[in-house]
């Protein structure tokens, strides 16, 4: 079974040599998505709740080019700059996921891929035809 590249548009990793996504066998994995806008800039600088919702919408968008979709995700793990955000995710969980809830692991970390992120959310998911 091949590999295949998922694209978005526009898609900011393009320039870091990422893929969004990759398809493989039944399987979408999702790089981390963080609180970046159409423009290519981070969305509520200093606001984690306005980030942890992008965060969740461009998860969502990378699904959808993928061919999924947020109630086929199996596994996501969460990368917090202050664990201390980690109860406001119970409401996203609600928000954009489904029961059965997926797997997940949370990860407070030091820094992001830039100072200002506050959240990355990666995710692996089935692709529609399982």
């Amino acid at each position: 079974m091949p590999i295949e590249q998922v694209v978005t548009e526009p898609d900011p990793y393009a320039p870091f040599l990422l893929s969004q996504a990759i398809k493989a066998h039944g399987f979408v994995f999702v790089s981390g998505q963080a609180a970046i806008g159409n423009d290519g800039e981070i969305v509520g600088l200093g606001d984690f709740d306005r980030q942890a919702e992008q965060a969740f919408r461009n998860l969502e968008r990378a699904l959808k080019a993928a061919g999924s979709r947020l109630d086929r995700v199996v596994k996501t793990t969460i990368f917090l700059r202050s664990i201390e955000n980690a109860g406001k995710l119970v409401e996203l969980r609600r928000k954009f996921l489904s029961a059965p809830y997926p797997a997940e692991s949370m990860v407070e970390i030091p820094s992001l891929y830039s100072p200002h992120a506050l959240i990355e959310i990666e995710a692996i998911a089935l692709d529609e035809g399982h």
